[in-house]
This record gives structure tokens, sequence and C-alpha cells, in this order.
């Protein structure tokens, strides 16, 4: 047996990329300001979004249809430019050359000279044609590498910038409360500190090359009532500092993000849009955040048309830039109206001033401000590379979670595989709703998709060979067309083994299983897909069940059943290859649940963070025990803990220093993701009865063993008391490292002293401490 040690990693660089000091151009800027009209000063603080009839990509677009063109729209100037490459499919070289000729315009033909700031969406890569379309968030969150997430957005930034976009609209920092709700797939997990983790390092990867990263949305938009799309949210005081604003601290504080766009929620009966208390008191008083923020798409004029809290859009714009909104997007459908307010005395210029400043300074930021676009423009920008490529495989690999497994997996070489089911020779099927493919593609059916997408049946033929593969399709993913069963049934009754391609179809608005504005009322599998299953299992072919999904579904009744059971989360492009690569053995599984595996949908909302009365198994008839737990994965090799090493006693105010040892006993090389949780025994409130602390990805050979070393300060265990006052309090730790949320190897610590409040946030949620 051969040993190495590993001690606590070093941080995942925080590349300068945008410099957020003053006062360097603090001057320039403000005379900048001094010279502008009110009309120049609004055009600043709108973006222009171009979009024909038909490519609808956001809520009630179609109310917003009486914007000029766009040469009109800008003639005093433009704040930014909207999906200038994403909105439908434009060849990126003609685009580029467009938009150096916008931009230009904008320099030469304006009194002021100032260019646009382009945004872009970016959740899975560009969202432009022909570009990467890497794993959802969901699969980054199953990953549980924020290194790979990093090295991601660092190849995202640099395509972006060089096609002249300066913003991307990602990461989503939600956390996951309701897997019905439709925008799971754009999540990272159920947990506050991994969605930090993995987020921080996406946002210092994309700003590593000078694009600035917008964190969405800020806040609470995830934990709508009963999962549904826009609903109001409940969340008290407490569950919001403790946990829906972590990830956003961390992406703050220690990633240095640039741009937030609020959330669509509204917080008992207060919508974010129009809370200063949240926009300006927490983003800018409490944590220091210096950016802009932005409105989520008509979110401004949604104060009027949705909420009702505003009389007209003049009255919404007035709420929202008092409260903090720097920015209208996608449009000026609400902020147009400020000139008039301001000028018929309803509204204090000096709010107009303060958000004019802002967009300013990021541009100069970003060179913006000197910037003359009279170089020819880019062509021939390689938007899906090798390197592109390479990391889309490797992370995809990385996040397929192989949740049961009853010594069915890996595939043998010479098995005759009956490939089955909806999802198996479909590309969209490994997409998410904000790729392009199933974002804008699907609206234009007549484009070719620009990349190469192999499907599993595809990949699953090139694995184990065309002559040993049969396939049916079997049912769609959402219709009760039954026609295919007996075409499935024949196809798994001749083979060894039958691979079942199940789960859904991401789209938007009621067009997809998943996605923005496809929520759901169950967590079964959709349409008749089920009973596909049942069917293939009542031959008594062995069933090895595939979830291409954008959330968990409830699936307990497969896992005794089938033989084995993979879990994939829109893996992207070359998510296939991965998947078949599981099925054969080339890839040794390793991704974790970053969501509990539900057990029934009647217990939604569910999180493993909950108290001991959370789960209720002792005490109601209906417990809401997950049919499998946070942080669960198979391997095809086996992990042993032990050694775990803690202090008897910590400060307060100090940090828990953890050691354990970790021991391939397997038999192939494999990657464990060690995770560490704590639990709180005694507290001024109730607290989770575990909570994620620490984690670290490592590979070990066969018989290989590792010494893991991670340091908790002990801030990461703070919350909110009874006056909700963040502290930490002194009293009995409970420690323990398992392959998921459930103990291998447990201790106890005490952290001594007196009550501490934390008032420095970025020492509770350090990058540095990734483990």
């Amino acid at each position: 047996m051969t040993e190495v040690h590993a001690g606590v990693d070093g941080p995942v660089p925080a590349q300068a990329g945008l410099d957020h000091g003053r006062p360097a151009g603090e001057a320039r800027v403000r005379e900048l300001l001094a010279r502008m009209t009110i009309e120049e000063k609004v055009a600043q603080l709108v973006g222009f979004w171009e979009a024909k009839d038909g490519e609808a990509v956001t809520p009630l677009q179609g109310e917003f249809s009486d914007i000029a063109k766009l040469k009109d729209f800008s003639r005093n100037g433009l704040g930014h430019l909207t999906r200038a490459y994403g909105t439908s499919p434009v060849d990126p070289d003609a685009r580029a050359a467009w938009l150096w000729e916008f931009q230009s315009g904008l320099v030469t033909d304006t009194r002021l000279g100032i260019p646009a700031i382009v945004h872009e969406e970016c959740l899975t890569g560009l969202s432009a044609w022909k570009a990467a379309t890497f794993p959802t968030p969901l699969a980054w969150g199953a990953a549980f590498d924020p290194e790979l997430v990093h090295e991601m957005a660092t190849a995202v930034g640099a395509s972006m910038r060089a096609l002249g976009i300066h913003q991307g609209l990602a990461p989503v920092l939600d956390v996951i409360f309701d897997p019905r709700w439709g925008r799971v797939d754009e999540c990272i997990s159920e947990d506050p500190y991994l969605v930090g983790t993995i987020g921080t390092s996406y946002v210092r990867g994309l700003q590593s090359q000078r694009v600035q990263a917008t964190l969405k949305h800020f806040a609470a938009y995830s934990a709508s009532q009963a999962g549904r799309n826009f609903g109001p949210v409940h969340a008290g005081p407490r569950e919001l500092a403790d946990v829906i604003f972590i990830p956003f601290e961390m992406a703050i504080l220690d990633g240095g993000a640039s741009c937030i766009m609020h959330s669509y929620a509204e917080i008992d009966g207060l919508p974010v849009a129009s809370d200063a208390t949240m926009l300006t008191g927490v983003l800018r008083d409490r944590w220091g955040f210096d950016g802009t923020v932005v409105s989520d798409y008509f979110g401004v004029a949604f104060l009027h048309l949705l909420h009702h809290v505003a009389g007209d859009r003049a009255e919404a714009a007035g709420q929202a830039l008092t409260a903090g909104v720097d920015i209208e997007l996608p449009t000026g459908d609400a902020y147009l109206t400020l000139r008039e307010s301001v000028t018929a005395g309803r509204l204090d210029e000096a709010l107009v001033d303060r958000a004019v400043l802002r967009v300013l300074r990021q541009k100069l930021e970003l060179g913006l401000l000197d910037e003359t676009f009279m170089d020819a423009p880019p062509s021939a920008v390689d938007l899906d590379s090798p390197q592109h490529r390479s990391i889309a495989r490797r992370l995809a690999e990385k996040s397929i979670i192989l949740v049961s497994n009853r010594d069915a997996l890996p595939l043998p070489s010479n098995s005759r595989v009956a490939v089955i089911g909806p999802n198996a020779d479909r590309q969209g099927a490994l997409f998410g709703c904000y790729s392009f493919l199933n974002h804008v593609l699907a609206q234009h059916p007549e484009v070719e998709i620009g990349i190469e997408v192999p499907t599993v049946l595809d990949a699953v033929r090139v694995e184990f060979g065309d002559d040993l593969v049969t396939w049916a399709r079997g049912c769609d993913v959402d219709s009760d067309d039954r026609s295919g069963f007996d075409e499935a049934v024949a196809t798994g009754s001749a083979a060894d083994v039958a691979v079942l391609v199940v789960g859904d179809q991401a789209g938007l608005f009621g067009r997809g299983t998943v996605g923005e504005g496809c929520d759901r009322d169950d967590l079964e599998l959709p349409g008749v897909q089920r009973e596909l299953v049942e069917a293939v299992l009542a031959t008594g072919t062995p069933v090895v069940l595939v979830l291409l999904t954008g959330r968990p579904y409830v699936v307990g009744w497969a896992l005794p059943r089938c033989a084995a059971v993979v879990q994939a989360f829109f893996p992207g492009e070359e998510g296939s290859g991965a998947i078949a690569g599981v099925l054969s053995g080339r890839v040794n599984p390793s991704g974790k649940l970053p969501i509990s595996l539900p057990g029934a949908v009647g217990a939604q909302p569910y999180s493993y963070l909950h108290p001991t009365l959370g789960e209720g198994s002792e005490v109601t008839n209906l417990p809401a025990t997950p049919a499998a737990p946070f942080g669960h994965g198979l391997s095809y090799t086996t992990f042993e803990h032990g050694d775990l090493t803690v202090p008897a006693t910590v400060p307060v105010d100090g940090a828990l220093p953890v050691t354990v040892r970790v021991t391939n006993t397997g038999a192939v090389a494999g990657d464990d993701v060690v995770q560490l949780y704590g639990r709180d025994l005694v507290a001024s409130v109730t607290r989770p009865v575990a909570q994620l602390l620490g984690y670290r990805r490592v590979h070990l050979e066969p018989g290989q063993s590792v010494t893991v070393e991670l340091t908790v300060p002990t801030t990461r265990l703070a919350f909110s008391d009874r006056t909700l006052t963040r502290v930490v309090e002194p009293g009995d730790v409970e420690v323990w490292v398992g392959t998921s949320v459930q103990r291998d190897t447990q201790a106890v610590t005490t952290l001594v002293g007196e009550t501490v409040p934390v008032t420095n946030a970025s020492e509770r949620w350090t990058i540095s401490e990734i483990s």
C-alpha cells in the first residue's frame, strides 16, 4: 500500500480581471457625469433588445413590443445591448462585424461617445450558435470540483471577451428548496456552502477574462410557494441570512462579483425589485458591494404589471431606482420614464446620478471609455475548440452519479445491449433550459445545431460495438402514447441488458418538462416513462436506468428493482460519452448528489439541512426520508475513512483543524469526494442535524491512502441567534466524514469561550478553505 499526504489546497486564484479600485478613475467618471444631460443619463441606465416576433425567451415578452428601432433608441447613448448573439441563430463572424459597427457608431455618432456594455447568457457556456455547451449547474454541484468549474468559466469568458461581450448573466446562486420548481437545473445544490464555493469559482474564472459575472437571482427566487415560478416567498429573516444569502455573500466578498440581478420574488409581501433594505442595506451597506444591480428581464415593469405595488411604469421605475436597481434590462420599458419624473420634480436626480456613476465606473473598468472599435472585428473565433470539449468531457464524467448498483455495472464488453427510451437518441436531452439548443434553436427547427452532439445511443454504439446494440424509443418524454411499448419490450427481451434512458426535456414556459416556467405538480417521471420502465422490467431482462434530467425525481421504486440506476443532470455536449463510459467501466463514476433524491413528492420542500423535527420519522406517519441522501454516489471501487482527528477544544473565534485518512480499498483507481459535516448539539435556536463544512476531491490508485487535512473556520458554524445577530456560540459540535451526509467516522469537539458576534462574513466563507 502506497501513501501520500495532502495538505490544504491553495485558493483558486482571485484573478483581478476587473479592477474595483478607486479613486484612480473617479475624477474622470464624475467629470463625465457632470457633462451629461438628463436624457444622456437615462440612456446609460437602460438596455436595448431587438427580438423578432416568435423569439420569446423570457416571461411576458409579448407585453413589451413597442420599443423603437435601435438607431433611434440609442441616439443619446446606451447602457446595455441585450443578447446580441443569443437571441437568434446568427453567424458569430457576421454578428461580430455588425456589433463592431454599432459600437463604433456609439463612439462617433453620439455626443459623449460611450460604447454599450454587451451582455449574454452563459449558464451552460456562451449562449450563441456554434458555441460549446457544458453541463448544467446541477452537474457542477454533482462534480464537487470548484477548480474544474473555474477552468470552464475561464474558457467561457475568453470566448465572450473575444466576441466583444462584457457581461455574463451567470451564475445562478439560488439554493434549491423544492425540486418541483422548474429552474432546478440552473441551480447548483440544496447546500449553500456548496453553491457558494462552486459559484465563487465560476465568478473568478469568468472575471479573469474581464467579463463581468452577474449573480442570479438576489434573492429567494427558488424558495417560492409550492415550487411555482414567480410564487410568493415566505422565508423569515433567519433563513434568509443563514441559508439564502450565503452564496451571494461568498461570491461578493471572496469572488469580487461585479454585478447582481434582482429576484422576481416577493418576500413577505415586498417585491425584491423595490426593497431598499435588501438591494442597498444588505448588498452595499452590509457587504460593501460596489458593482451594479441589474433588473431581471422586465422585472421593474412587473412591479406594476404583476406585483401591483406601483400604479404605472413610472412609479415602478422610481421604486426600483430608489431601492438600488441601477440598470433596467432587457430594455427601457420603465426607466425611460425617469427623465419625465425628474423634470416634473417627482424624483430626485441624485438617484439617477448614483446609478449612472456605477455604470460609468464599470465601463471604465472594462476599458470601454477608451475603446474606439476601429480595429477589425474578430473572425474565425473557435467557440467549440478541443479545449472546450476537453473541459466539457471531464466535467461531465465527474458529474455522473451511480445511485445504485446490484453488481450489474460495469457491463461486460460482449454484452448485447438494448438501448431504450425517449432520451436515448435525442440531442436536446443532454442540455439544460438555458442551453442555446433548448433556449433558442427550439424555435428555429430549420437551423442545424452547429456543434457535434452525439446522443447516448451514438455513444453506446461506439463504446460496445454497433453489432451488439439494438434500440427502441418506447415512448415520448411527455405524452400518453404507449404505441412503442411492444417494440421496446421485444427489444429488451432479446438483449442481455436493457439500458433505459428516460427523463426530461428542458424548455421554457410550458414547452418542456423542466426549465423556466416548467414546474411540476408531482415528481413522477413525465408522461408514461415509468410505465415503460415497468414493462421492460417485467421481461426479466436486467434494467440499467439512466436518468437524464434537470431535477431529481421520485424513483425510490426503481432502486431495489433495477440492476443499476445512473443519474445524469443534463451533462452537456460530451455527456453521452461520459454516460457510455460509466456503463462500460471506462469511467469510474464519482459524482455525488448535490440535492437529496426525494422519497415522496408530499415531503417537499425538503433539505438535508433540516432540524431534528424536519424529517419527522418518529413523530408522524409520513416521514420525509429521502430515497438517497445528499452527497450520495457510488463508485466501482470502495473507500475507507478512518483516523479522524480533531482537537478536544477549539476557541470560539478560531479554526477547527481536521485530518482524516482515506484509503482506496478496491481493485481499481477512483475519485473519492471526502465530505466533512458538523452538527451543533445545543444552540440558542434550532440547528440542522447536519451541515457541510468542507470537501475535497481526491484521486487514489488501488491500495493508496491519503491523509486529508481540512481547516474549518469556526465562523462557518455561525448562525442568527434569537436577536437575529450572527454569532458563533460555545458548546459541543459533532464532526464526521462520509461518502455522503451519512457517517463513516466521527468525533466531537468543544468550542470554548464567550459567544462571538460575526461581523466580517468573508471570515466565514473564504474560498481558500475549499476542501
